[in-house]
């Protein structure tokens, strides 16, 4: 299935409220958003672009419970395949 890619993703991190030190270029599937210095916020706002550019609504409370870039695009992956 093609889709959105882990670049997809991590252009979108890169332009919402993340920490400017942290090493996107990296294999950064499995890393907890903490650690690449993603807040709640900065985690709503990415919802929000993917939502823009996407087309994939994520709710907030499904926001809060992601943990990694992996589990984003899963959501979103699972999502389009849904309501194609």
């Amino acid at each position: 299935m093609s889709g959105p890619t882990m670049d997809d993703l991590r252009r979108i991190l890169r332009d919402c409220a993340g920490d400017a030190e942290a090493d996107l270029a990296a294999d950064i599937g499995d890393t907890p958003f903490e650690e690449l210095g993603y807040d709640s916020l900065a985690l709503i706002e990415t919802a929000a672009r993917i939502k823009q550019e996407w087309g994939v609504t994520i709710p907030d409370e499904l926001v809060a419970e992601l943990r990694t870039p992996r589990e984003v695009l899963d959501v979103v992956r699972d999502t389009a395949v849904g309501s194609a």
